[in-house]
């Protein structure tokens, strides 16, 4: 089989949604190349060192390559992506330079050329990522492993705005919490939840790929009874009283359902928000206080922020 690149030259604040409109167009594989990794790669005492060529990343920006079969539907495909694409400018996110382009690819060279771009990471005190084909060893008998495969995740669960999440999971969840977590993806947040002691965990997500994701990252990680995944719209429908709900996705999606997040937790529970951009910080401040919200915390990693809110 034919494959095609489709690489797009974009901003860091589109990263998740495009990620997304990919992943939901059938493409296979996700390779993500920001000029921050080139400082990254050797600033960082965690996980491993390895080379990165300087000329495949943009001066400004970030490129995201994604692949696709050519087959009879490729042309469409490529045009229905570049029309949803456009349409994240009605949510004000910044598309930069916004091009697209094309080029066949070998097969047998991609199946395992972008593997290079995928390695451990610990990304909070006590996490590490890591891919299902790479060995390690535990630093420390604390440690605690989450195993990704790309192939059937969104991502590689080393993104900011996912350590953000992760980060605050591992600052207030307790042993035995109920916790849900909308919007879930690859399902790496729900298996941080579980792995850190959560007694139950439900994921939900809108997008079928992404429930069959968290499904099977979650079989993955030998969670498969602890995280319950379902399809489902945000909290629509939910009633449930749980400790922690964690939502990683857009502003502009977070606000919609504070209401329901409110409902859904126990007095003195909280509401991990991530996703956000610098300018839509103070709109999911004000929704979350306007709804009896108080701010714990609001953290920020490169260009994203976190915000913790508590339930009186």
């Amino acid at each position: 089989m034919k494959w095609s690149e489709v690489c797009i030259h974009t901003t860091n604040e589109a990263i998740e949604p495009i990620s997304n409109i990919l992943h939901e167009t059938g493409a296979s594989g996700l390779v993500i190349e920001d000029p921050m990794d080139l400082v990254k790669a050797h600033a960082t005492p965690f996980g491993e060192v390895f080379e990165l060529d300087p000329s495949e990343y943009p001066e400004e920006g970030v490129y995201i390559k994604a692949y696709l079969p050519v087959n009879s539907f490729f042309g469409e495909t490529v045009e229905e992506i570049k029309q949803a694409i456009n349409e994240l400018m009605l949510y004000d996110i910044d598309l930069g330079k916004n091009q697209i382009s094309l080029s066949e690819v070998n097969e047998e060279e991609w199946a395992t050329a972008w593997k290079k771009y995928y390695k451990p990471v610990k990304i909070s005190k006590r996490i590490t990522i890591t891919p299902t084909w790479e060995e390690y060893e535990p630093v420390s008998s604390d440690e605690i492993i989450i195993e990704l495969d790309p192939g059937m995740a969104f991502g590689t669960g080393t993104h900011p705005t996912t350590v953000l999440s992760i980060q605050a999971l591992e600052q207030f969840l307790a042993e035995g919490d109920n916790v849900i977590d909308v919007g879930s993806g690859s399902g790496v947040l729900s298996i941080a939840a579980a792995l850190l002691g959560a007694e139950k965990v439900d994921a939900f997500d809108l997008d079928d790929v992404a429930v069959t994701s968290t499904r099977l990252n979650a079989k993955l990680n030998k969670l498969g009874e602890k995280i319950h995944t379902k399809q489902n719209n945000l909290l629509d429908h939910v009633n449930d009283q749980a400790d922690i709900i964690v939502s990683n996705i857009l502003a502009e999606i977070i606000v919609r359902f504070v209401d329901d997040a409110w409902r859904n937790l126990k007095p003195g529970g909280y509401f991990i928000t991530s996703g956000i951009i610098q300018n839509k910080k103070q709109l999911v401040k004000d929704k979350l206080e306007e709804q009896g919200f108080t701010i714990i915390q609001v953290n920020e990693l490169e260009d994203w922020v976190s915000i913790v809110a508590r339930k009186a």
